[in-house]
């Protein structure tokens, strides 16, 4: 009885050790484990990355169009000598045209990253007429986005390396701060090209994947 009694008293401690409130090691790291990847690839096998560059590639556009529309409406940016005389004659007028349109079709461009982490980048709407409900080949959204992808880094990657010095070197360039304001603005341009191919490889390897 005596040798019995601590080993049964140990053993209900133990029990009420491991009660409401408490956890034995390894009992919660599965469902967090579970949980980090659930909020890590979204049930459609999208990464959680994936969506987040897409969202950035969208406003990767933004400052630049906005740029844009301040010199289309005929705010002055820096410009001077006779570059500043052909904004002043023609804006307002058919330069913001051509500002305008450019701004809003890099911004729809860029848009169009978004449908590759989105349903309607693997089935066409159905408010499309003629094709809308059918499912969408992936290489028909692959090929033109990774050509794009590859245009627009060898665009931003020839700007940053020399490119754009050589523009702000022309002395009616904006010059100072309307020369920094500039620079800031098309800035996140670079980035533009790699968000896009980097959104075009969660989708070739989501969609390419699954018809395996």
């Amino acid at each position: 009885m005596s040798t019995t009694a601590p080993v049964i008293t140990t053993s209900v401690a133990g029990v009420g050790a491991v009660g409401p409130g408490t956890s034995t090691p390894g009992t919660t790291a599965a469902p967090r484990r579970a949980a980090a990847r659930k909020r890590a690839v979204r049930p459609d096998g999208t990464p959680r990355w994936a969506e987040l560059a897409a969202r950035a590639t969208v406003w990767t556009t933004v400052p630049s169009g906005l740029w844009r529309l301040a010199l289309g409406v005929g705010i002055p940016v820096g410009f001077s000598g006779e570059l500043a005389s052909v904004f002043e004659n023609n804006t307002p007028g058919w330069g913001t045209a051509y500002l305008v349109t450019l701004s809003g079709l890099a911004e729809f461009l860029a848009f169009l990253t978004v449908g590759l982490v989105r349903p309607w980048g693997e089935v066409v709407p159905s408010w499309i007429p003629l094709i809308g409900g059918r499912a969408v080949r992936p290489l028909t959204a692959i090929v033109p986005a990774a050509i794009g992808s590859a245009v627009l880094t060898y665009i931003g990657t020839s700007s940053l390396f020399g490119g754009w010095a050589d523009q702000l070197s022309d002395p009616e360039a904006p010059q100072g701060l309307a020369g920094v304001v500039m620079t800031l603005c098309y800035l996140p341009l670079v980035a533009w090209g790699p968000l896009v191919a980097a959104v075009t490889f969660a989708y070739a390897r989501r969609t390419l994947g699954r018809r395996r």
